[in-house]
């Protein structure tokens, strides 16, 4: 475990012990409060560890954790089954190893023929969120991803820093959290790398938003959701957001936006040309 993967699992364990209440655990308050959090001893007598090992795993000493005694740590602190997956991987016992630094820069030829093959918006994101490829309907409904520099197409950044798609999300500070805690939960393997302290340092740097969100140590995994966009030229646009892994690309997600059934959705990308690539051609005049 590198030592940015210790401190994040030292911090995030105190931030959960913090928010534990303490009445729920049939524990009585410390002091006036009726919801302090659990005590660093109290952690390690429910975990059945000693009180100087949980202190020096928050401390984030280099010290080795096992799956089993982190597990037991994540019962007490009543992590969710996301947050207990991030703990696991931060402490090197994650389902999938960790990474290096090597960016995969494109997708290969027959998946992209996949996203060209989807009628809908689609695109591909690589493990540190770089956009590696995409379909026209996502070209249409985002026109900017053609354009923007590629060190600079990764959805996180472009949610953050791009005013344009910003503009285009109602529900803007949710998908950013919501984001954020996704991408936090993917990156317990990559956290110390140079490729990730870079982009997150950078984005600390360039949004004061993200710094804020990215404090809170929220972990969340992805899950299906409805997305709405409201496109500059067509109006509101409804989707269902779905995540798709290639079995002979794991490290590549496929992101894809089907319309919503019942509403204009499908239509309206239609006008755009994002079905076919080209926008229609416009009536002749009489």
């Amino acid at each position: 475990m590198n030592e940015e993967r210790r401190r994040e699992l030292g911090q995030f364990l105190r931030d959960r012990r913090g928010a534990l209440v303490r009445a729920e655990l049939g524990l009585p308050p410390i002091g006036r409060s009726r919801t302090v959090g659990l005590r660093r001893e109290e952690i390690a007598a429910f975990a059945a560890v000693s009180v100087t090992w949980y202190t020096w795993l928050e401390q984030g000493r280099d010290i080795n954790a096992s799956r089993q005694v982190l597990e037991s740590v994540g019962r007490v602190l009543r992590l969710s089954a996301a947050e207990q997956a991030y703990v696991l991987a931060l402490g090197g016992h994650g389902a999938t190893p960790a990474m290096g630094d090597a960016a995969i820069e494109t997708v290969p030829p027959h998946l992209q023929a996949l996203l060209d093959a989807v009628d809908f918006p689609a695109f591909a994101v690589a493990p540190d969120w770089g956009i590696t490829g995409w379909n026209s309907a996502y070209e249409g409904l985002y026109s900017r991803i053609a354009t923007v520099a590629p060190e600079q197409r990764n959805l996180l950044w472009l949610v953050f820093t791009d005013p344009q798609l910003r503009q285009m999300l109602p529900d803007w500070d949710i998908t950013s959290r919501n984001f954020v805690a996704e991408f936090r939960a993917e990156s317990g393997p990559r956290l110390g790398s140079a490729a990730h302290t870079a982009l997150i340092n950078k984005l600390q740097a360039e949004s004061v938003e993200f710094a804020s969100i990215w404090a809170e140590h929220v972990v969340l995994n992805f899950s299906s959701r409805r997305r709405v966009f409201v496109h500059p030229e067509v109006g509101e646009l409804t989707f269902e957001q779905q995540r798709l892994v290639p079995s002979d690309a794991p490290d590549l997600h496929f992101v894809m936006y089907v319309p919503t059934t019942g509403t204009p959705t499908k239509e309206r990308l239609a006008l755009l040309g994002a079905f076919s690539g080209t926008l229609p051609t416009p009536p002749a005049t009489r």
